[in-house]
């Protein structure tokens, strides 16, 4: 089992401001904490005016800095990199963005040595879709995170192709969630994979997605268009 891809993800954080990228981190925990109270909050009308003066506030504040993004990584680590550090910034696993639960990731072996990956996540209030359940399409965020990561492996990484979801039973919220992805089998440049979810020993959803392989150096092409459109200059399309 190589672990060249999860080396990449170490380098990436060589020259990163460790600070720079914890303040990053706290912004993102702290504003998931606002987003977790506001959707199930029984404040008074008149606190959550309050409330609402002081976000404003803060929102005024970040926007009188310029913004942009650095893209870094590799396909499925979507919007990663950038002003923290790889994958700080990803909108399933990014510790500093505040939409994402976050999913934890990690590199493992199943029982017979083949690699996986997995991904540990509570998903909160502010990801409900049935009463008391994750929404499915959050389920098939994560696992189109986690499969492609798995995808990685392959020595051919590429991007989303097809992605199946088979909802088996409700996905409790607020509860530890676990996700389980590999590598299936590879064709030349398709890459597919399966994955599964589970509550403790309970299945609740599985996948298979089919990823394929792509030329990275045209990604690069479209992420310096997208930086120079964040500088204010038109893309070449």
């Amino acid at each position: 089992m190589t672990n060249s891809w999860l080396d990449s993800i170490v380098d990436s954080f060589n020259g990163v401001d460790s600070d720079r990228r914890r303040q990053f981190n706290r912004i993102g925990t702290a504003t998931r904490a606002v987003i977790e109270s506001v959707v199930a909050s029984k404040a008074p009308t008149e606190q959550l005016g309050l409330i609402a003066d002081a976000i404003e506030k803060v929102a005024e504040d970040i926007g009188r800095f310029p913004s942009g993004r650095v893209y870094e990584g590799f396909a499925e680590a979507a919007n990663t990199g950038g002003n923290g550090g790889f994958m700080d910034f990803s909108p399933i696993s990014g510790a500093a963005n505040p939409i994402a639960p976050p999913v934890e990731l990690s590199l493992s072996s199943d029982p017979d040595g083949s690699p996986i990956v997995v991904g540990v996540v509570t998903f909160g209030s502010a990801y409900e879709g049935p009463p008391g359940s994750v929404h499915g399409g959050h389920i098939a965020a994560a696992f189109d995170e986690v499969l492609g990561l798995a995808q990685s492996m392959s020595g051919s990484p590429g991007m989303t192709a097809r992605l199946s979801v088979n909802y088996r039973k409700p996905t409790p919220l607020g509860e530890p969630l676990t996700f389980v992805a590999r590598i299936v089998k590879k064709e030349g440049k398709k890459v597919f994979t399966e994955g599964k979810c589970y509550f403790g020993d309970i299945l609740t959803a599985e996948a298979d997605a089919l990823f394929i392989s792509v030329d990275f150096s045209k990604l690069a092409q479209l992420a310096g268009e997208r930086e120079r459109t964040n500088d204010g200059q038109k893309p070449q399309l």
